[in-house]
């Protein structure tokens, strides 16, 4: 069976974006949130993007820069199998990427009960408020920046119930920066 995590970053106020919409400048971006990414990539798991996220990501994984600037993590996000969930797209440009947009918590659960890799949710806040809602996320990565960002849109907004979780990891930057990891409680 397949494990269905969250990777999100935060800012001390629980907002995983500035006041306009895909604002993440705010987020710290170094040598060692950098290696962390290019080691959790080195799982194989499958990326999960909602679109507005897959279109930040695809734009700047994709480019030259990236890949000037931090090759191993453009090379394990152009490698990565990745889906993306919109109702507006039909295909998408990026390598290795399926566009899923029907049922898509239904398609989700379908996937985590058939064999493969393991699925990451990256950022996409209104993904993860969905498959939250209906208990699909087994694990959070909650990194929490040391930043206060005030206007921006908060982590698990709309949640409408409890979701109990149990802490079974941590992970402190030199930046300021905490991951915290989290196992869903059934």
């Amino acid at each position: 069976m397949r494990k269905l995590s969250v990777f999100n970053f935060i800012s001390l106020d629980g907002c995983f974006d500035g006041a306009v919409r895909g604002d993440i400048g705010w987020h710290p971006h170094d040598i060692e949130s950098s290696g962390y990414a290019a080691e959790m990539l080195a799982r194989h798991n499958t990326l999960l993007f909602g679109r507005v996220t897959y279109d930040m990501m695809a734009g700047y994984w994709s480019s030259e820069e990236a890949k000037r600037n931090d090759p191993k993590v453009a090379d394990g996000m152009n490698r990565a199998e990745k889906i993306v969930f919109s109702r507006s797209m039909q295909s998408a440009a990026w390598s290795n990427t399926t566009v899923l947009n029907e049922d898509i918590a239904d398609q989700v659960r379908r996937m985590k009960g058939s064999e493969g890799n393991d699925m990451t949710i990256l950022g996409s806040g209104s993904i993860v408020t969905q498959f939250a809602s209906q208990d699909l996320v087994d694990e959070y990565q909650i990194m929490i920046d040391p930043v206060v960002v005030g206007n921006g849109r908060k982590i698990f907004e709309g949640i409408e119930k409890t979701i109990r979780l149990q802490l079974i990891g941590t992970n402190v930057f030199r930046n300021g920066s905490v991951i915290l990891s989290y196992r869903r409680v059934e």
